[in-house]
Formats: structure tokens, sequence, C-alpha cells
């Protein structure tokens, strides 16, 4: 039966490791022609650089076929449903259909009308199960046992999608996730929240920093995105010495999320989080299409 990936609870924690490992062989920079005459298309209906470039190259790797759809000029603006969309193009006999919308809940609709695997490139508010995945893989990589380990996400968490798929993923391995956020920004919740990122600094042992995602308020939450700074700027004087690190899923805003100096200091893994991406979505591409 063909799996997808639709929110990062489709994997079992046993799955959830053995796409670590697969991710750890990978990251070599290995080509593993593994998906060779495989067809894999993307659906990116939101734009995107690094995620979208990130699973191409991790099917090159692999060694399979990559289809771009051109949204823009695809028949869904000439009236045709998502559902049709899909249906057509799984009637063409790809293998995986990658699919980004910023709709919650697309991704798992389209599952239930194709024979390919679908793979949640990020979905509205609702999932990115691909980056939480990564994030896990970072955080193991640097801490090696996470089991107890702290960490702050800090920002929009009410609008990401990041942070629904790393509490979950995270919770679930052990960490202790502290919501830190504007009140406006926090979801309803049951984990450990404060408006105040200095009360829990000293006993963090990661920040995961998100980008405020202006595109999906629908009214303003702050005056600037300056103010909203002053507050919840990840800056050096707030981290100082302390050993922490941090994450961010990316775009970063500069001197907004995270300053221009921790951006440069050894303890930021932004771009570590970036080569992780590839492997890890090298690992469940071979996982969904290689391994079933």
């Amino acid at each position: 039966m063909m799996k997808h990936l639709i929110r990062t609870d489709d994997f079992t924690n046993e799955e959830v490791e053995e796409i670590l490992a697969d991710a750890k062989r990978f990251s070599d920079g290995r080509f593993e022609r593994i998906l060779q005459d495989k067809i894999i298309i993307t659906l990116f209906f939101e734009n995107s650089t690094r995620t979208k470039s990130s699973f191409e190259i991790a099917a090159k790797r692999l060694g399979a076929e990559i289809v771009h759809l051109d949204v823009v000029n695809s028949s869904t603006k000439k009236g045709e449903t998502l559902v049709d969309t899909a249906m057509n193009l799984d009637a063409m006999g790809p293998h995986a259909i990658i699919v980004r919308h910023q709709n919650s809940g697309v991704p798992k609709i389209l599952s239930n009308h194709t024979k390919a695997s679908i793979i949640n490139a990020g979905d509205g508010a609702h999932a990115h199960p691909t980056q939480a995945l990564l994030d896990l893989y970072t955080l193991k990589e640097h801490f090696g046992d996470i089991k107890g380990k702290k960490i702050a996400i800090v920002g929009d968490i009410k609008n990401s999608r990041v942070a629904n798929s790393n509490i979950e993923l995270l919770g679930r391995f052990g960490v202790e996730v502290i919501l830190v956020a504007p009140p406006q920004f926090l979801p309803k919740t049951q984990l450990r929240t404060t408006n105040n990122i200095a009360e829990i600094i000293d006993e963090v042992d990661a920040i995961m920093s998100l980008r405020t995602q202006t595109e999906r308020h629908s009214s303003q939450n702050y005056a600037s995105l300056k103010d909203y700074a002053s507050d919840f700027c990840i800056t050096s004087e707030l981290v100082g010495e302390r050993d922490i690190i941090l994450l961010h899923p990316g775009p970063v805003h500069r001197n907004i999320d995270i300053c221009d100096a921790l951006l440069a200091d050894e303890r930021c893994k932004v771009l570590q989080q970036v080569s992780n991406g590839v492997s890890i979505r090298m690992a469940v591409l071979k996982k969904l299409i290689y391994d079933l």
C-alpha cells in the first residue's frame, strides 16, 4: 500500500529512526541512484526557494526524474479543481507528488485521490513534516541523546506549520518544548508558555526562532516588525556565552528574528539545517518510493 507523508505522526518512532539513519548515511553528499526510472512531480502553489530546491536536489541525488508543474499557468487557474488536477497528474503514473499549498488540509485531500505518494511540503499553518524531521536530526547530531533537553520555540507560533510539526515530533522524542511569544501569537496549548524569553533563557538547550507570518495575519499585530524585534529577536546580549544552539526554518528576517552577530556565530545551525534538509528528504523519498 502506498504511504503518504502529510504529518509527522504518519511515521512511527521506528520509522523516524530509520529515516534519521538513512539521512546520516546520505550526509556525505553521495549520489545513490536507487530511484532511477522513478518520476516525482512538484506541485507548489506557494512560493518556495529552500524547500523546493532541497527536494529537487534530494531527488536528483537519488536518480529520480523531476517534473515541475507550472502552477501559474496550470489548469487550476482555468477552473479545474485541485482534486481534478491531482487525479489527472496521477493518471500519468508518477511515483510521488510533492505538494505545498497556502491552505491547510490540501495534501491530505489529494492523498485520498492518488496512487502516487503525496508528500506535504507545507500546508497553510497546519504541518511541515520534513522540516520537523530535519530539525530533529539537527538536534540529535549536535546533542546525541535529546531526551530531557529543552527547546524554546520563539515567535509567531499560532500561524506556524513548522511549530506544529516540531511540537508533535520533538515531544514524542522526549524534548520539552516551551513556547515563547506575545499573547496573540500563542495557540491554545497544554505546553508551558511565556511572553518573556529572558524568563527561560537559562534553562533551555536550544532556541528555534520563527519568521513572523505576516501574510497569514488577518490584521496587524504589531506597529512594526522593529517593535516585535525589541521583545523577541534573539540577540547576542540575550544569549551571551550560554551553551545554546540556534535553529530557524528560514527565511530569516535578520535583526527581527535573529541578530546578524548570532547568525555568524558557530552556535547558529541554520545552514546546517539546510544541508541536513537534503539528506532528510533523500531519506523520506527512499522510504516512500523505494522501500515500499
